[in-house]
């Protein structure tokens, strides 16, 4: 029997280094991170995705690997992770784990040997060139830091590819031996108690590299051989896939069902600001009219924010701009001439009406929610941090010094915790919220109880309903004979929807989740009272067996 535990899944993004320091040197650790598994079993999270913790010279927050085989140093021991990975188990948490095969860290073994020997076998792990083509500035990942794709090494007096920093070599993937080794890296792992990988940056894993490769390399064919490899080794493992590619992209990365298991949904991602932005649900209801039906064992991963920039880059340049305007209005807050740099409470104005909603809404779209560490209390970013680095700041945890971090003195932290104002860990953290059944995190807490309580999101077929206010976006999705009905009104202005459901659907409304008590619905009524950012979750009675 197939189980297929992430199409009701609620995951949950912890940077190590930046959640809990159990030693007091001022970094996160693995041990810390273990000590604060309640607080993520608690609010209801049934995956940790763990970004980098692997050995590096932490030139791009751990993505630069030197050592895929092991652990951090300042992070813990291979022996430390076995443990979480026991107290995960226990807790019912399953975890996944950034692969990022993509590339290495110019310090890498294998990088050292191929840029001083070019007859060592680690010289074809990564792609050279004698001279670099015209079009080397295409292609660039972060427009505005980075400059070329190609770089040039004097030891081995050959330019070597990157489509990111030049200090992050790509792998030559189309080497046969590289791919065995990404096979041994997903293997050693799987054994030691995870069930999948992140893999990150996708599309450039799979792409034909540099200027001398051929047609050997069998793109979007090489999804389905690591699909095979992991469900060989372990059944249930998962690999979800960032892959910010075009609609007719999508399939390519789903296949029949026997590739990628999910996708980040970052054209859903980008629309749903659209429409926040507007106050207008027709920019959602556009993306869900042109977006393909993926494979029945396949899965969105549906998210707000993330550890990256909010990526803009699929909007028209006049898309793009109305959403800067809203939430990114001065140009510190805007990166890579395409994103947003902040976390999402200060993108609303922290307006926990706003709050409520967006939660609400990106929890009942298909798919499978992903939150980022310190969303569940509406921390705040750091723009005087460099790039991407402003919305990874310590998780805050209480008001004591450090906000609970760390014990260590504030010039030692891995970087400052927020301190002062709305989102200061003085009165933001999670100790104060934990306390208030009225909090951000209480109310998170039950939005993801009520996501998981209603399967028909994560499994059911999503429908679009008809609806006659345009600040309303309805959905209903149907499952096994259940049926759950959710609008959400994206206007500060109250209204009453009508919505439009096929006859054989009259039935009572029952709410299931809702921002507040609203009179209840009869089998004839249509007529749904929204608040302003309102939103109601609503099970036709009848339709569960």
């Amino acid at each position: 029997m197939l189980d297929l535990w992430y199409k009701n899944a609620v995951i949950y993004c912890v940077d190590v280094q930046t959640f809990m320091d159990s030693s007091g040197e001022g970094i996160g650790d693995i041990n810390g991170l273990t000590h604060r598994l309640d607080h993520i079993a608690g609010l209801g999270v049934s995956c940790i995705w763990l970004m980098p913790f692997y050995p590096t010279p932490n030139r791009d927050e751990g993505y630069d690997i030197l050592d895929y085989y092991d652990v951090d140093r300042r992070l813990g021991t291979p022996g430390d992770f076995v443990n979480f990975a026991r107290e995960c188990r226990e807790r019912g948490i399953r975890i996944i784990i950034d692969l990022v095969v993509n590339h290495t860290s110019i310090d890498h073994p294998w990088f050292r040997a191929a840029r001083l020997d070019p007859k060592s076998k680690y010289r074809q792990y990564y792609i050279w060139t004698h001279q670099p083509p015209p079009d080397a500035a295409e292609g660039v990942v972060f427009p505005g830091v980075q400059e070329s794709t190609w770089t040039l090494d004097q030891k081995a007096g050959q330019y070597y590819y990157h489509r990111f920093y030049d200090h992050q070599p790509d792998l030559n993937v189309a080497n046969l031996a590289v791919r065995e080794e990404i096979e041994n890296i997903m293997g050693y792992w799987l054994e030691l108690g995870v069930s999948g990988f992140r893999l990150d940056a996708a599309p450039f894993l799979i792409e034909l590299k540099g200027t001398n490769q051929t047609a050997q390399h069998d793109s979007y064919a090489y999804l389905r051989k690591l699909r095979d490899f992991l469900q060989w080794r372990r059944g249930d493992a998962i690999i979800l896939a960032e892959a910010n590619v075009s609609l007719n992209e999508i399939l390519q990365y789903y296949g029949d069902g026997d590739r990628m298991h999910m996708l980040f949904g970052f054209l859903v991602n980008q629309y749903t600001f659209l429409a926040h932005a507007r106050e207008n649900a027709d920019p959602l209801r556009h993306v869900f009219s042109i977006l393909p039906q993926i494979p029945n064992l396949s899965q969105w991963a549906t998210f707000l924010r993330n550890h990256d920039e909010l990526d803009l880059g699929r909007l028209t340049s006049t898309e793009r701009n109305e959403v800067f305007q809203a939430f990114a209005p001065d140009e510190n807050m805007r990166l890579y001439r395409r994103g947003i740099r902040r976390r999402l409470a200060p993108m609303l104005g922290n307006d926990r009406r706003r709050l409520e909603l967006a939660y609400a809404l990106i929890f009942s779209l298909p798919g499978t929610p992903v939150l980022f560490y310190g969303e569940e209390i509406g921390m705040g970013e750091d723009l005087g941090l460099p790039e991407r680095i402003a919305v990874r700041t310590p998780m805050q945890w209480s008001a004591e010094p450090n906000g609970g971090f760390s014990t260590a003195s504030a010039e030692k932290l891995i970087r400052p915790v927020i301190k002062g104002g709305d989102f200061g860990y003085e009165n933001l953290n999670v100790t104060a919220q934990a306390h208030d059944r009225n909090s951000l995190l209480s109310r998170i807490g039950q939005v993801i109880r009520a996501r998981r309580g209603a399967p028909e999101f994560g499994w059911g077929h999503f429908h679009l309903v008809d609806v006659d206010t345009p600040a309303v976006m309805a959905h209903r999705c149907d499952w096994r004979g259940n049926a759950v009905l959710a609008v959400h009104n994206l206007s500060r202005e109250p209204c009453e929807a009508t919505i439009r459901l096929p006859a054989q659907s009259s039935k009572e409304l029952t709410d299931i989740l809702a921002d507040r008590q609203y009179p209840s619905l009869g089998p004839e009524d249509r007529r749904i009272p929204l608040s302003g950012y309102g939103y109601r979750w609503l099970r036709l009675e009848g339709t569960r067996r």
